[in-house]
């Protein structure tokens, strides 16, 4: 059997709430939630990747929500998905995420929100247990 191996085919921004007013400067709360649907008959993945922005003791301000569909190779089940893609494949959808914030928020002339590089791959469990199978 061959190694499976995947690439990402696109990507969407499906939901984005921004409400600047609840916005100051200073330590953030971030929340990442995922969870994905493998598309058997395409041999297809999409991952819902979302991140939430709020300031202690208030709503949050930010949410986006991103859908990456990725595409296999060698992979006939959910079973057959390699442990390796779902750490990568947020680690591969999170730097559209993190751009798209940026560019949303400099773009509404206030101080832009930029967030940092993280190591996300503490979201894999989170990932496979919030993966269903169509």
């Amino acid at each position: 059997m061959q190694p499976a191996s995947f690439s990402i085919i696109n990507y969407q921004f499906d939901q984005v709430h921004i409400d600047l007013n609840n916005y100051k400067k200073g330590n953030l709360g971030i929340l990442f939630t995922t969870k994905g649907v493998f598309l058997k008959d395409k041999k297809n993945f999409e991952l819902i990747f979302s991140v939430s922005l709020q300031q202690e003791n208030t709503e949050p301000f930010v949410y986006v929500n991103c859908k990456g569909l990725f595409e296999f190779k060698n992979v006939e089940t959910m079973e057959d998905i390699p442990d390796f893609f779902y750490k990568n494949s947020i680690a591969i959808l999170f730097p559209y995420l993190r751009a798209y914030l940026s560019l949303v928020t400099t773009q509404a002339n206030v101080p832009g929100i930029i967030l940092p590089t993280y190591n996300l791959s503490g979201l894999e469990e989170e990932l496979r247990s919030n993966t269903t199978e169509i």
